[in-house]
């Protein structure tokens, strides 16, 4: 089990965190207790973020911090380190998306897609976990993936390559880090806010200095019908039950279910379909 058992006192620290998922997983957290630090690349959104959590009587920091570059997530560790005493939940949760078939894909494309929404986390697991295990107190690591990190979707090709990284990366530490106390969990949400897409284009838009940002919503094919009721408020008390829970895969929306078994029945029906075609093995 994980070594989570309640929020309260805990110090805890989330990328992304000046909106969305990363902000309402923030007042959660606070809500429930917490001490928070904030990442993100938006500066003035995270110190709007801070103050508001600091008006709700949460220990709320900030700190600016792009997740593609493992030395600002090392000094994040190191203020995050710092500020709380000592951190017991680190969500990597910052990412952005650019959809539109494959074959539409720039080279570009790829890199940003890639080093924001993977190697982001993967430089949270570098600067975080080391000092997780070497504090031997337990905790949790959690990831924002989604529902395209666990079925292909047409259109978010690069996206889903990325995400597919991200629940590999929590499925792999999980077992891992489970002896030495630490709990995972990975969130696979379905919906794409408009809030993540809008962002996506004003920070590629400054990250390349452009006067205007580049088209980053392209075309997504057909998914499931989705419960539009579902909220990012709703998905942050998920997350943080699901820590308590010490439970993998944090799955909010219930249509994404069938879809999600039809993949594994198709890799299983696979092994039918070659030994009926005359595979031995």
């Amino acid at each position: 089990m994980g070594g989570i058992s309640s929020f309260a006192g805990l110090g805890t620290v989330i990328t992304g965190g000046a909106s969305g998922i990363g902000f309402a997983t923030a007042t959660e957290f606070g809500r429930r207790g917490a001490k928070v630090v904030l990442a993100d690349v938006d500066q003035p959104g995270l110190e709007h973020a801070v103050a508001h959590l600091r008006g709700e009587g949460v220990e709320a920091h900030g700190v600016g911090c792009d997740v593609r570059h493992l030395d600002e997530v090392v000094h994040l560790a190191d203020e995050a380190f710092r500020l709380l005493g000592q951190v017991d939940v680190v969500f990597s949760n910052a990412g952005i998306v650019v959809a539109g078939p494959i074959a539409e894909m720039t080279h570009e494309d790829w890199r940003w897609v890639i080093d924001i929404d993977l190697w982001g986390s993967i430089h949270t697991v570098e600067a975080f976990l080391p000092r997780l295990l070497e504090q031997n107190k337990g905790g949790h690591l959690a990831f924002t993936a989604s529902f395209a990190g666990l079925v292909p979707n047409a259109g978010l090709g690069a996206y889903g390559v990325a995400k597919y990284g991200v629940v590999g990366l929590a499925e792999t530490l999980a077992r891992e880090v489970k002896d030495a106390g630490i709990g995972v969990s990975v969130l696979c949400p379905m919906v794409i806010e408009t809030k993540l897409v809008s962002n996506s284009e004003r920070i590629r838009g400054a990250d390349y200095g452009l006067a205007s940002s580049p088209d980053v919503t392209g075309s997504v094919g057909s998914l499931p019908a989705q419960d539009d009721t579902v909220t990012v408020d709703s998905f942050a008390k998920l997350i943080a039950d699901a820590i308590l829970a010490n439970r993998l895969y944090v799955l909010p929306h219930e249509a994404s279910r069938a879809s999600i078994r039809r993949r594994f029945e198709r890799i299983d029906r696979t092994f039918d379909e070659q030994a009926a075609e005359g595979w031995r093995h």
